[in-house]
């Protein structure tokens, strides 16, 4: 009895901790450019997976005014990827469309350039 006891732990501890996904820290370096919007206010942007929000937007830093935004950001994840979608005044990019998609780099810091409202071109 003992023994059969002692392989059912041993048999839920394998499962239950064979299912733990390892994470990693992310880091992406988001640019903005907004160039053809006048008179922008904020500039942020909602996404997937923490500390990112649908409900929240994160606030963007003005690298130059009126043009182009910049947010650095860890994620700590299991993914190799993340969405997002971009704000400017309160306008949310790709209204019922697909969110972005970031591929997290291999390696290091992922650089991630887009234009309002306009399909990334980072692979």
């Amino acid at each position: 009895m003992k023994t059969k006891l002692a392989i059912i732990a041993l048999l839920l501890s394998l499962i239950l901790t064979g299912c733990v996904q390892k994470t990693y820290q992310k880091t992406v370096v988001f640019t903005l450019d907004a160039s053809e919007i006048k008179n922008i206010k904020t500039a942020g942007i909602k996404g997937n997976d923490k500390p990112l929000s649908w409900s929240k937007n994160s606030e963007m830093k003005a690298i130059k005014k009126d043009s182009l935004y910049q947010l650095t950001i860890t994620f700590e994840t299991g993914y190799t990827f993340t969405e997002i979608k971009f704000m400017v005044n309160d306008s949310l990019e790709f209204e019922n469309k697909d969110n972005r998609r970031v591929n997290f780099s291999t390696t290091d810091t992922t650089f991630y350039k887009a234009k309002f409202n306009y399909k990334h071109t980072n692979p």
